[in-house]
């Protein structure tokens, strides 16, 4: 089996692998640009990715949109022509600000989950930018593909179907979470993969399947291969690499955790997350966090009930400070054994 070209309407990725897109300000220009000049599809994160404008901590919104044109057309400019796109969750707070932004800037993909994107077909009417729907279940893939043709009579560009083995927020329950060995999810992926031909049918398109989560080496290429998928989005082997924008200090909590450090948290806004532990993260433990600011980046977040603020967590981790910060991580974590370049992973994956 031969690695094909990841076609996406009249876009063409060489390589048929999306990195996946990591907040706060761990995926952002200058990773994204490394994939897109390998052959790969780039991706810039949105969330909170203005933490280091100078107007952040008075007018977030603003500083990210501004963050977001700026990291766009950085990563564009050198990308040498590859494919370059963003991870909007659709929990932000005024979403639809963040896509029109994307779009504009020139974004060639739209990949968004963290809740169902729904009115996103609508949001990119006019622009070339493709959309893609992140979903975990087949009863999500059809929620999504259903209101999109009924509601907008169009469908989706590609999939990204992301498992119980990946990073960040997740679209399972902690109780999944907790027995993954006893899941089917081959079924599932298989499923969804199923499912959406009908779609492909009546909007005479191809519409690819990218399978995400606990995606490391070769074999779990060929694996997703096999079932079906058209490509992979791999995250957190990118992180300890050269070009990652996160720190170094952030990089480092990557390479010296072990299997047994890391475990599914709930973050503030209900949803599980695979996380490596800390002292922050045993302090959340003992009880809620003062929270003196909220930055106002989810829809469903109460800070007067929140365990602590995620926002100031993450970009605690970002910019190095790893003892008071939040880890997101993927499954495979404790695999990942020294630092890297974008172009040497390239080259250890593609067949």
């Amino acid at each position: 089996m031969k690695m094909k070209p990841l076609i996406i309407g009249d876009l063409i990725a060489k390589i048929p692998i999306i990195q996946g897109g990591m907040g706060v300000g761990v995926s952002r220009s200058k990773l994204a640009a490394a994939v897109a000049r390998e052959g790969g599809i780039g991706i810039i994160s949105t969330a909170q990715i203005g933490y280091d404008e100078p107007d952040f901590q008075k007018h977030q919104v603003d500083s990210n949109i501004i963050a977001v044109e700026k990291h766009i057309k950085l990563a564009k400019a050198n990308a040498e022509g590859g494919v370059v796109g963003v991870n909007i969750m659709v929990a932000t707070k005024q979403y639809e600000r963040y896509v029109k932004a994307a779009c504009e800037a020139g974004a060639d993909v739209i990949i968004s989950g963290a809740g169902l994107p729904i009115s996103l077909p609508e949001l990119v009417k006019g622009f070339k930018t493709k959309i893609a729907p992140i979903v975990s279940s087949i009863r999500a893939a059809s929620v999504i593909l259903k209101m999109w043709d009924k509601k907008y009579q169009t469908t989706a560009d590609f999939i990204v179907i992301e498992g119980p083995r990946a990073g960040g927020h997740l679209g399972f329950s902690k109780d999944q979470l907790d027995h993954i060995e006893e899941m089917d999810y081959d079924a599932e992926m298989k499923g969804i993969i199923e499912y959406k031909k009908e779609f492909e049918e009546k909007y005479q398109k191809d519409i690819p399947v990218v399978i995400a989560g606990g995606i490391f080496d070769r074999d779990d290429i060929k694996h997703a291969l096999e079932l079906g998928a058209d490509g992979v989005q791999i995250a957190t082997r990118f992180v300890v690499t050269e070009e990652c924008d996160a720190s170094q200090e952030y990089k480092n909590a990557y390479l010296n955790s072990k299997k047994e450090d890391v475990k599914i948290v709930i973050s503030p806004v209900g949803m599980p997350g695979r996380a490596i532990i800390n002292p922050f993260l045993k302090r959340v433990e003992e009880g809620k966090l003062v929270i003196h600011k909220c930055f106002n980046c989810l829809e469903h977040c109460n800070p007067k009930e929140a365990p602590y603020c995620i926002t100031k967590a993450l970009i605690d981790a970002v910019q190095g400070n790893i003892e008071e910060g939040l880890i997101f991580c993927g499954d495979n974590v404790h695999r990942l054994k020294e630092m890297t370049t974008v172009k040497a992973i390239f080259e250890e994956l593609v067949f």
